[in-house]
């Protein structure tokens, strides 16, 4: 199987499409090239033109700071270049100020994504291009693979009132996009204006998954450190809409789900009997260093990962919370403290994108006409990408 160019290494071939104009690159520590240096570095070292700044998304350049940690503005000691963080103490900080912006020609933005829509690289670059549209700033975006693959999707789209960082893509949950195929999304839906130019990946399917890609995979945030966790991630985020820890603080994040006053035995042999494809559910205890009961020990389940081709983890991770919320009703709780800087609505309607998943769990309805409902949205967002695909699958 043929490696993968990544949208960066056809740039650094084909440096005319930047052509000694000004710009500024909106990336982190996981934007490297197949030899693992660091974008901004191998760009600057390609000639390409004057750099004028770098941005950085949620968790800084360097992909050290925890979720919904504040990041200040930095100075780069590889290029001596200003950081500006888009990533602050609220929403006015999510895009470029208009200042940061008049000096330049072109953006390039190389953030790896991981093919949910909860996941705020992809609304760091949907607040881009509306800054860059507004200023007469060309967005490049450099692409790269969707890591779990761009065929399966899951998910409803969001709804009036719910919009929120976590929530601010016109996709399903698990999109099946790549970086670049959201900008040309954007492009037609919200930012028709922007000067738009995608440098498509090379060699790269749509049933590819990442680790057939010949890539060095590099974590693109603190808890996101294996490929499998990216495939848990769609469903095992919500976990972070509760008072549920997602296992946080320890090595296996969105691995292990529990509480202090969790019946473990109980909980797997319950998630055992509904039969779920693609995962198997061991009782566990463990003890998160930091967030989330940080100190003491948990009880809860590991999910361990079969098949990834037959998981839905969207329907994982609804199905987990209803488990438990029907086993310790009185123990149970819904996260009170601001998601994303939003405290109303509640997060897990921010990560679904309406109130009906959180309603059903709470009446103790069944999940599966929600679900198909999702199945139906999934069909009419896959009529809706023409012109938006830039790749296909093999043959």
């Amino acid at each position: 199987m043929n490696k993968v160019i990544t949208g960066l290494e056809v740039l650094l071939e084909t440096q005319e499409l930047v052509g000694g104009r000004r710009w500024a690159l909106l990336a982190n520590h996981a934007a490297v090239t197949s030899n693992l240096d660091p974008a901004r570095g191998a760009l600057v070292g390609a000639g390409l033109g004057p750099l004028i700044r770098l941005f950085a998304p949620e968790h800084g350049l360097d992909g050290v700071a925890q979720d919904m940690e504040a990041v200040d503005d930095l100075r780069d000691p590889l290029t001596g270049s200003t950081i500006r963080s888009l990533y602050d103490d609220g929403p006015s900080t999510f895009a470029p100020r208009p200042d940061d912006l008049a000096d330049l020609d072109v953006l390039l933005v190389d953030l790896p994504d991981i093919g949910s829509r909860y996941y705020t690289f992809a609304a760091s670059m949907d607040a881009a291009m509306q800054a860059c549209e507004e200023a007469s700033v060309e967005v490049m975006v450099l692409d790269r693979p969707n890591p779990i693959g761009g065929l399966a999707r899951e998910g409803g789209p969001v709804g009036a009132g719910f919009e929120s960082f976590v929530s601010q893509l016109p996709t399903p949950a698990r999109h099946g996009l790549t970086l670049g195929e959201i900008a040309l999304l954007l492009d037609r839906e919200r930012w028709s204006d922007v000067q738009l130019t995608v440098v498509p990946c090379r060699g790269w399917q749509r049933d590819r998954w990442w680790d057939q890609t010949g890539l060095p995979w590099v974590p693109p945030s603190p808890n996101m450190p294996t490929l499998e966790t990216a495939t848990l991630y769609p469903g095992l985020c919500l976990v972070e809409a509760t008072n549920l820890s997602e296992g946080r603080g320890t090595t296996r994040p969105f691995h292990l789900v529990g509480a202090p006053w969790i019946d473990e035995e109980r909980l797997v042999a319950r998630l055992r009997a509904l039969d779920l494809d693609g995962v198997a559910f061991r009782p566990t205890r463990f003890r998160p260093e930091f967030q989330k009961y940080a100190g003491d020990v948990c009880k809860g389940v590991e999910l361990h990962l079969v098949d990834r081709l037959r998981l839905q983890p969207l329907a994982l991770g609804l199905y987990l919370l209803a488990a438990i919320h029907d086993q310790h009703p009185d123990s149970f709780a819904w996260r009170t403290e601001p998601y994303e800087f939003v405290s109303d609505p509640p997060a897990l309607d921010l990560l679904t994108g309406s109130a009906e998943a959180r309603n059903l769990i709470e009446e103790h309805s069944p999940l599966a006409p929600l679900l198909e409902q999702w199945e139906r949205d999934v069909e009419t967002f896959e009529a809706s990408l023409e012109g938006v695909l830039l790749y296909h699958e093999e043959e």
